[in-house]
């Protein structure tokens, strides 16, 4: 635990004079308040900052219920590198006039969750994979009669400039200087290391335009959280710094992969890893891991709507390009929503079930809270997911899915808000009925925006009907 006397003093030692107070809201955005360290104190640290109104935060209150308060979590202070003299901390939410943690903080329901694994002697940990695109430059415009959007980077086919470029679904792990992007990864890795996130990997992902991948070091859901928001505030601002611009969205670029944020998770009681069992010959995997799973198929449906909560969400998953699609599971097939990885035999620790449907448009708290709800509930129900799943199920004809009971992701954002309004019981210990509903009308009221307005290729298809 870290005192708030450590962190004055840090304060004082390296000059600080702002404090940036940042939380997110409930479609997962990174809002933030700029205070003078004049404001700081034991006191105030403790008790936290009367600096947010609420209804001007997404998803949070209305206009007469508005004043909140942001309490610093000691923990995630780092300095923040871009600007001078500045610190930062990710905050908790809480009510006014005392009435204690705000319910619809989306950090509040990943606290909740590690409580409520802790009241039954469990801990979870999670790691995840968060891909995004880095552009040249990104330019759009919505109005009732124009409506257009134009990316430009450096590595594309269709952008001007060096003949280095990176043709369509071939951006796998090139060298440079075909991975043009190398360098500003890099930056961003070695900047992730000053608020204390460790990086294990970086590479060039399957698409061109500069699409990367991230890894940092594996940690609580809360924890790994906060680190997918800091890694989207970095890569952004590093991003920025060059002229570029860093895009978390999963589909910008049609006709090539989309950016996913696939899921690791392990359940463990004490010193032991409860997936792990060396004497399952198949992935090495407990009974316990497959009822997890069973939860994991069972509720995968509503799942989508809170682990791919755009519309957009939906134009990357679908068959062809290593988006999970179906609701199966496998060891090392990447057409199943979920993988066990099997690189190696005996490594009881890296025992641990990655699911793929997830993307980084997700608010994170939400997504990794109600995954692992998902399976803690096929464990409890003692769900049986039926086979693994070996073939290339995108190679499946229809007739073969249905014999196999495999079930398909929703196609829309709409289909997955029906799913988690009829299907939501499992996630009641942690999310507050509040903070669902208001999830809810929040997206739908993004599907209504989306439908107000047709696209490029619609106009494409019909304007000569």
């Amino acid at each position: 635990m870290v005192s708030t006397s450590e962190i004055i003093r840090k304060i004082e030692e390296k000059g600080i004079k702002w404090i940036d107070l940042q939380l997110t809201d409930l479609a997962g955005k990174l809002h933030h308040v700029t205070i003078s360290t004049g404001l700081v104190s034991p006191e105030t640290l403790e008790k936290g900052y009367g600096k947010l109104d609420g209804s001007s935060v997404k998803g949070f209150t209305t206009i007469d219920q508005s004043d909140l308060v942001l309490k610093p979590i000691l923990e995630t202070f780092a300095v923040v590198p871009w600007f001078k003299d500045t610190a930062r901390f990710i905050c908790q939410v809480y009510g006014m006039m005392g009435s204690g943690r705000f319910e619809r903080d989306p950090r509040y329901v990943a606290e909740r969750l590690e409580e409520t694994l802790a009241s039954e002697g469990l801990r979870a940990y999670t790691a995840v994979e968060p891909e995004f695109f880095i552009f040249d430059s990104l330019e759009f415009g919505v109005e009732g009669h124009e409506s257009y959007y134009r990316i430009r980077a450096r590595e594309a086919p269709w952008s001007p400039g060096s003949g280095l470029k990176l043709r369509t679904k071939e951006g796998y792990y090139p060298a440079p200087p075909q991975d043009q992007m190398m360098a500003v990864r890099q930056e961003i890795a070695e900047t992730l290391a000053e608020f204390g996130v460790t990086v294990d990997v970086h590479h060039h992902e399957v698409a061109t335009g500069g699409q990367g991948e991230i890894n940092f070091r594996y940690s609580t859901p809360t924890r790994t959280a906060d680190n997918i928001q800091t890694l989207k505030y970095v890569a952004k601002m590093v991003a920025y710094q060059h002229g570029m611009v860093a895009v978390f969205m999963p589909k910008p670029i049609g006709g090539d992969n989309g950016s996913g944020m696939h899921t690791h998770v392990s359940v463990w009681r004490g010193d032991t890893n409860l997936f792990y069992d060396p004497d399952d010959d198949y992935a090495e995997l407990s009974q316990y891991a497959r009822y997890f799973i069973g939860g994991l198929i069972e509720h995968g449906r509503a799942l989508s709507a809170i682990v791919s909560p755009t519309v957009n969400s939906y134009k990357r998953l679908i068959p062809g390009y290593e988006a999970p699609v179906y609701l199966a599971w496998s060891r090392a097939n990447r057409s199943a929503a979920i993988r066990i990885p099997v690189y190696q035999r005996g490594v009881k620790n890296s025992k641990r079930i990655e699911y793929r449907p997830p993307d980084p448009s997700a608010n994170p708290y939400l997504a990794l809270s109600a995954i692992i709800l998902a399976g803690l509930d096929g464990v409890r129900k003692k769900i049986d997911p039926g086979d693994p799943v070996d073939e290339n199920i995108y190679h499946m004809t229809p007739e073969k899915r249905r014999e196999l009971g495999i079930k398909v992701l929703p196609r829309s954002l709409e289909e997955a808000l029906d799913e988690l309004e009829s299907d939501n019981e499992f996630l009641k210990p942690v999310f507050p009925q509040s903070l669902l509903e208001a999830y809810v009308e929040l997206k739908r009221k993004e599907i209504d925006l989306t439908r107000m307005y047709p696209s490029p290729v619609e106009i494409m298809l019909y304007h000569d009907v």
